[in-house]
């Protein structure tokens, strides 16, 4: 097994800053994996954002239990951190080894929006007229978006999730689940 070191982004590194002094939480920037440690429900996700991420999700070889196979092939789904896919793609090629081939089947960036920008300033000025104590911060999603596409026709896109969650919700532990919801207070 390898772990990618950790490495904290700008974006990470300003949501991290504003959601632990939100939450009371003593933030370190040289020790990151401390703070989200305290973050709940949220660690998982937000864990994700600290280093790049390589899981095996597919496996197949060979068609019967007492013949070696031919041949092997895996699929992984790997995901790195803005700039970092050339650094990420070398160490997985590494870790195959000779005479493994990484074959592409969808290679996507990672994309990184400004966040000092009047949109988003217009957002959090409709947030706060619901709400004074209203914040924004930046995010980085670790998982797929639309805004890698629209990156790609050159718009700026906001992931824009104006929910006031009960802190004991396993928000995203719900994502793409049989129970996905948001509760009715949220809104």
């Amino acid at each position: 097994a390898h772990e990618f070191p950790v490495t904290l982004t700008p974006t990470v590194r300003d949501f991290l800053t504003e959601v632990c002094e939100a939450m009371g939480i003593e933030f370190d920037p040289a020790e990151p994996e401390a703070a989200v440690a305290k973050l709940g429900p949220l660690a998982r996700i937000i864990g994700a954002t600290l280093r790049d991420t390589a899981n095996p999700t597919m496996l197949e070889a060979g068609y019967k239990s007492n013949v070696i196979p031919e041949r092997a092939s895996a699929v992984v789904d790997g995901r790195f951190l803005p700039g970092g896919q050339e650094e990420f793609l070398a160490v997985i090629d590494e870790l195959a080894g000779p005479g493994v081939t990484r074959e592409d089947i969808h290679l996507d960036r990672s994309v990184e929006s400004p966040f000092g920008t009047p949109l988003v300033e217009t957002m959090l000025a409709a947030l706060q007229a619901e709400d004074p104590a209203a914040r924004t911060v930046p995010y980085c999603l670790s998982a797929g978006t639309d805004n890698k596409t629209f990156a790609d026709l050159g718009m700026t896109g906001y992931g824009f999730v104006p929910l006031r969650l009960p802190p004991d919700l396993d928000f995203a532990g719900m994502f793409h689940g049989v129970d996905e919801r948001v509760p009715v207070s949220a809104l």
